[in-house]
Parts: structure tokens; C-alpha cells; sequence
């Protein structure tokens, strides 16, 4: 049996670098448990997201806009509407809704993510600190936007606490871990 080697490009430090791999394929039920949330569609807005909203035939309704930390964009005529917590059809929808109570006829709206919310690193990483999110990082790649791993570091294990959530998580530490937006990654020190 011959494994087909075909490049793969990688991003790490914004600069891409080929590598020749095996492509393999998972089974769909892994896949998607692995996938974070910004790729699958069903990714909830949060504090510190940027979106480009487009009113088509309304230039002044349109631009980009930040939610805030409470969780609201403020928009010309509606004012502050609630963006945290929906996705972005959501929220296009909440928009065309509020637009036609009163505003327009038949409003045609288009939301999309522009910068996704930073991610953090933390712990034994020679940059710890905040991050810009782009789609498909790797808990792996982000160790390498933080200048690697310093001498301590475990390197079998990391700890990870996603967005909103209340607790952290450990996992096994490997090159296919996902980072979602507003991710805390800790890598701790390893025991001699």
C-alpha cells in the first residue's frame, strides 16, 4: 500500500512553510469533535469579536463593528443591539428585524466574523500572552506564536479553558488540538 505525499502548508509566525505528509482521513465523528466552533458554523459571538455588517442599498448602515464587553454593537438608527451569545445568522437576523420595525421596507442584511476575539497563552511559553485567532490554530501553532516551549515545559500535557466556559481542561498535548477564539491555553512546567 502506497500513502499519497502531497503538501500540506502550515502557519506559524505568519510565515508559511511546506512540508510534505501522508494525507490521511479521519472518520466524521472525530473530525467534528475536534473541530472548533468558528469552523463549524455554529460559532457563538462574544466580547471583543469584530464584524462586518452590510445593508445592501444602505452604505450608512453598513461597516464594522465590535462587540463590547457588554455584549452589544452599537448600530446607526437601532442603537445597541445584543450580539453576544448568537451566531452570525443570528444576529443578521435580529438586525433585519429590528431595521424593519419602522426603518426599512425589506431590509437585506449580511453579518459576517472580520477578526475573531484573541486567544491567551500562558505558562512555560518564552512570549506568554494575548494572541490574534486565525482559523484552523493549533494549540501547537500558538505555542509557536509564543516562541516555544521554555526549557521546563511539559510538553505531554496542556491545560485549556475555552471561551465562556467556567472550568479548565487538560489534555493530552498533540499537533491536531484546536484553539477556538477566547481560548486560555496554560502550558505548565513539567516535574524532573
Amino acid at each position: 500500500m502506497f500513502l499519497s505525499m502531497k503538501p500540506i502548508v502550515t502557519l506559524g509566525l505568519g510565515l508559511a512553510a511546506m512540508i510534505a505528509a501522508p494525507v490521511m482521513t479521519m472518520a466524521p465523528s472525530i473530525a467534528q469533535a475536534q473541530t472548533p466552533a468558528a469552523v463549524t458554523g455554529s460559532y457563538r459571538l462574544g466580547a471583543g469579536d469584530k464584524i462586518r455588517l452590510i445593508t445592501y442599498g444602505e452604505e450608512s448602515l453598513s461597516g464594522d463593528f465590535e462587540v463590547s464587553g457588554a455584549g452589544t454593537i452599537a448600530l446607526p438608527l437601532i442603537g445597541e443591539i445584543k450580539a453576544m451569545g448568537l451566531t452570525p445568522s443570528e444576529l443578521q437576523a435580529s438586525i433585519s428585524n429590528a431595521l424593519r420595525g419602522g426603518y426599512l421596507k425589506d431590509p437585506r442584511v449580511s453579518v459576517e466574523v472580520s477578526t475573531y476575539r484573541p486567544f491567551y497563552i500562558l505558562g512555560e511559553v518564552n512570549k506568554p500572552g494575548e494572541y490574534p485567532y486565525a482559523n484552523g490554530l493549533t494549540v501547537m501553532n500558538a505555542v509557536a506564536m509564543a516562541n516555544g516551549f521554555t526549557y521546563r515545559a511539559n510538553t505531554r500535557k496542556v491545560i485549556v479553558r475555552h471561551g465562556e466556559e467556567a472550568s479548565d481542561k487538560e489534555y493530552p498535548l498533540n499537533s491536531s488540538l484546536p484553539v477556538a477564539p477566547g481560548d486560555t491555553i496554560r502550558i505548565k512546567e513539567r516535574l524532573f
